[in-house]
Parts: structure tokens; C-alpha cells; sequence
């Protein structure tokens, strides 16, 4: 993953994006998440970063494909899922 534009929140991502165990993949979805949230704040001040943010956007969007996947996972494993699980978007 060496050719990344944005290794430090890209790579975590694309790890989230190929977790294949569902166990493993909330872990995953919440390292990439925080990863990107961090990389915005770090951002947010400099003038080059719309191109960084419109990768970040589309990014989020997948973790919270992932997060909705995770959901249904666990609904049909019959765990109980809780408020704060279930607002994913």
C-alpha cells in the first residue's frame, strides 16, 4: 500500500475495507474512523486540503457501509445491539 495519496488515515481504511472477519472488522472500522477524524483536525487549517477532504468524505462513507454491515451481522447472530450501535447511518 506503498502508492497511497494519504497513507496515514488511507491504510487503515483500506484494512477495514478488506477485514473479511467480522469480528475483527469493528475494530478495524474504528482504528480507520479515528484515523480520518484525527487527519481532519490536522488539516483544518491548511490551504491544500479540499482534495484530502473529498477523499476523507468518501472514506467515511464506506465506514458507515461497514458500520450498517456490522449491524446487520450481529442482528442476525442474535446479539443484542445497543442504542449507540444502532444510529449508525
Amino acid at each position: 500500500m506503498s502508492d497511497l495519496e494519504f497513507p496515514e488515515w488511507q491504510e487503515p481504511y483500506l484494512e477495514a475495507l478488506m477485514e473479511t472477519d467480522k469480528r475483527k472488522l469493528v475494530g478495524r472500522v474504528d482504528f480507520a474512523e479515528r484515523a480520518i477524524f484525527l487527519r481532519l483536525k490536522e488539516i483544518q487549517s491548511s490551504s491544500k486540503r479540499r482534495p484530502e477532504e473529498q477523499s476523507i468524505e468518501v472514506a467515511l462513507r464506506g465506514l458507515s457501509f461497514l458500520k450498517r454491515e456490522i449491524l446487520e451481522f450481529k442482528r442476525s447472530q442474535g446479539q443484542l445491539v445497543t442504542i449507540a450501535q444502532s444510529q449508525v447511518n
